[in-house]
């Protein structure tokens, strides 16, 4: 008995330990619980996912709140210089300015160096895979065999993006004489539309809401150095210590794909769901 006793009491420190350990993040979702509304991240001016309170993302955050039996309490953003910043100012500090921090934060890629360069959040639960997409005006560009069809047409990208970021850089530069830049991708498609560019290289999802497969404006894939040509699967992210939050926000996202909750919130955008 004395040696069960000794044993015992050698294990009292570790188990005091793991409960100390485990209750920061119980009681964070606690906390959350109790206020009756679950704060989410949305980047502003990003259509189809969230532009003016509506859009995929908004839906998503609706839905994730629902589940958990919360209030949804959106929280628009403007994206920062880069993700360490939004992630820092949305995530687990908050802005100088006073918005922020929120419980969770959509539209983040899910990739490991990110993850390693963000130590104190937790990125997970991916629910789309963004690609990159050249559509062109059928009109104006009848066949697209390549990257060098490109010569000589006028082809909008939006400011800051990874389809700027590319075209720009291609070739030493050889299309920047014909790129043209606008504040964001659905501008650059609205001039598409009108007849005013040749195509737009852009995010298959924003393509896909604006013109929703209409065979004028065909979409090809293109193959850029710099571009990864497996897209890039975005999930969400959260504070390092909420993990029963994760755990309770990756069972909503497994329950939204198994039922189709998520495939029919894409199609309401015309987005065609890539799943991660």
């Amino acid at each position: 008995m004395s040696n069960f006793r000794s044993r015992a009491g050698a294990l009292l420190p570790l188990v005091a330990a793991l409960l100390v350990a485990a209750a920061p993040a119980h009681a964070e979702w606690d906390k959350i619980r109790l206020s009756g509304s679950l704060k989410v991240a949305v980047y502003e001016q990003f259509a189809p996912f969230s532009d003016r309170g509506a859009g995929i993302d908004v839906e998503v955050a609706q839905a994730l709140a629902s589940k958990l039996g919360l209030k949804l309490s959106l929280l628009p953003f403007p994206a920062g210089e880069n993700l360490g910043d939004d992630l820092r100012n949305m995530v687990w500090k908050g802005h100088y300015l006073g918005y922020g921090p929120a419980d969770i934060m959509l539209h983040v890629p899910v990739e490991p160096q990110l993850m390693n360069e963000n130590g104190k959040v937790t990125i997970f639960a991916p629910y789309h895979v963004e690609t990159v997409r050249l559509v062109r005006s059928a009109r104006s560009m009848p066949v697209f065999d390549g990257i060098d069809a490109l010569n000589g047409k006028t082809i909008g990208v939006e400011k800051v993006s990874i389809a700027a970021m590319v075209l720009l850089g291609e070739g030493n530069g050889r299309f920047r004489d014909k790129v043209r830049i606008f504040d964001t991708a659905a501008e650059a498609l609205e001039q598409l539309k009108a007849g005013q560019l040749d195509a737009v290289l852009a995010n298959r999802s924003e393509i896909d809401s604006v013109f929703r497969d209409d065979p004028a404006f065909p979409l090809n894939e293109v193959a850029f150095q710099r571009l990864p040509r497996a897209g890039w699967a975005v999930g969400m992210a959260v504070r390092k210590d909420d993990q029963e939050m994760a755990r309770l926000l990756q069972a909503a996202v497994n329950d939204m794909k198994a039922s189709g909750e998520l495939q029919a919130i894409f199609a309401r955008h015309g987005v065609h769901e890539q799943m991660p």
